[in-house]
């Protein structure tokens, strides 16, 4: 055989080879699960540590999932957009952690219309969706009421920093510290929604101290730890953190730093969902059923609890 036959026999081979590879490709392409998760903004630590931990968790677990994450930036109509282009790709199951509850209920009713499966994550909409995941905000805002009315001997004023306005979170985080406060000494004096930034709350309690002077106010209930920080920052600012105690929602690791330095008196962690989000759209993908609500236990840490708690945040 010449040298030139043996190269194309060689050649023929080798494009068969190569075809037959890509066919494997293809069937193994379109066997995969399409899941689409739809974050409502990335621009804080802990809705990235939830877009990680489930992106890392079905890398090494779910070798047939393809994961498409969009990022809402902090946009109600972006984060629309975001959920009709992953209907429009036909994915099987949409997770979504909604910016806000009224303007993401259509979209979410339009994927449910189009037989997609849809988990919400930590907050909800306005509809009942497959399933719901998350903790419960009530019950933590009702939690921070009554450590604040002990702590403070059931008397004293208290700025709320509240988290952002519509958001199912941000309304049982404040209804529930109403609860926890109702019948106490405690007076809520200001309160604005800070969109769970810390850069909004250090400058709407910069705002503060100077409405309020050194002994007017006894405390700050933050919607989560950002806020939190936040909110000492402009005390230590003012050389008034002394004074005030500060409460946060969430368990980042620089809440639980916060605590063990004297400077926070309490959180409550939430957790961020985390691999279960992607645990429960699998299983929902792959035709298993799952309760309609699956509740994740929070936690208080405080002084008395930190040391066993430092490290395990986020």
């Amino acid at each position: 055989m010449s040298l030139k036959q043996s190269l194309k026999r060689a050649g023929i081979a080798f494009a068969g080879a190569a075809a037959v590879l890509a066919m494997a490709g293809a069937s193994f392409a379109a066997d995969n699960i399409l899941i689409g998760f739809s974050q409502g903004t990335l621009n804080h630590p802990w809705r990235v540590a939830m877009v990680d931990g489930n992106k890392k968790y079905a890398e090494e677990h779910y070798k047939d999932v393809e994961l498409v994450v969009t990022d809402g930036q902090n946009d109600s109509a972006k984060q629309v957009a975001d959920v009709e282009s992953l209907i429009a790709r036909g994915v099987k199951v949409l997770m979504i952690s909604p910016l806000t509850s009224d303007a993401l209920t259509p979209v979410v009713q339009q994927a449910l219309d189009a037989g997609i499966k849809v988990v919400t994550m930590d907050r909800k909409v306005n509809i009942p969706v497959t399933v719901h995941v998350g903790a419960l905000n009530l019950p933590i805002g009702e939690a921070a009421g009554k450590f604040l009315v002990k702590a403070l001997d059931n008397k004293g004023k208290v700025i709320e920093l509240q988290g952002t306005g519509g958001a199912s979170a941000t309304v049982d985080r404040h209804d529930g510290f109403v609860k926890g406060i109702e019948g106490s000494g405690l007076e809520v004096v200001a309160s604005q929604n800070c969109d769970y930034l810390r850069e909004n709350a250090v400058k709407f309690m910069e705002d503060q101290l100077q409405r309020f002077g050194p002994g007017e106010i006894q405390a700050v209930y933050a919607h989560n730890d950002e806020m939190a920080l936040g909110a000492i920052q402009a005390l230590e600012a003012a050389n008034r953190l002394g004074e005030v105690k500060v409460v946060g929602v969430d368990g980042q690791n620089n809440a639980f730093e916060a605590i063990a330095a004297g400077k926070l008196a309490a959180t409550f962690t939430y957790p961020y969902v985390a691999p279960e989000g992607i645990e429960i759209a699998y299983k929902l993908a792959k035709g298993e059923k799952v309760d309609a609500e699956v509740v994740l236990p929070g936690k208080q840490v405080d002084a008395a609890n930190i040391k066993e708690m430092l490290g395990t945040g986020f």
